[in-house]
């Protein structure tokens, strides 16, 4: 059944922390737009971040990966914090049982007021990345799937399958 919400990340980078709405299936599909938009981010030195999932249908292994990235590269910054809001019980489950939850701020009910001025404002929508050839897919999604085993060893067992897979295609090149 496909997503009643279209897929899309909408930002506003003027806000203190940096707001992002995650609209629809969050994925390997779209998760290279986003972390390209947080490494400019950081490389502009902005190390705060709000998250509102509210309208987020779903997320995958690869999108989680790519926010356990995040996370840990923010947790070696004085001040720097990732806050996941209104993520909905499914999303929180997801969350919780890669143990993302130790890594950033998760307020499963409520947002940060800047989420309001979010929705108020007219925010930018994150343009897609021209389609990742098969090999880069296969490195976005193997270093999504390696910061998830740094995030919680305990991943290790989950993706064992598909690191294996991964890093052999990663390798033909």
């Amino acid at each position: 059944m496909p997503d009643l919400v279209p897929s899309a990340f909408l930002v506003d980078a003027a806000c203190d922390p940096v707001m992002i709405r995650v609209e629809g299936r969050a994925s390997f599909q779209n998760s290279a737009s986003l972390r390209d938009f947080m490494a400019e981010m950081r490389r502009q030195s902005r190390i705060r971040y709000v998250m509102d999932f509210k309208t987020c249908t779903s997320m995958d292994s690869t999108f989680l990966g790519v926010l356990a990235g995040v996370a840990l590269d923010l947790r070696k910054v004085v001040g720097g914090s990732l806050v996941l809001c209104r993520v909905g019980e499914r999303n929180l489950e997801l969350i919780q049982n890669l143990g993302l939850h130790r890594l950033l701020t998760v307020d499963a009910e409520s947002c940060l007021p800047c989420a309001e001025k979010l929705a108020a404002a007219a925010p930018v929508a994150l343009a897609p990345q021209g389609k990742l050839n098969e090999l880069e897919n296969a490195r976005l999604v193997l270093a999504a799937h390696e910061n998830l085993i740094a995030a919680d060893e305990a991943n290790r067992a989950k993706f064992q399958d598909v690191l294996a897979f991964l890093k052999g295609r990663v390798e033909q090149g």
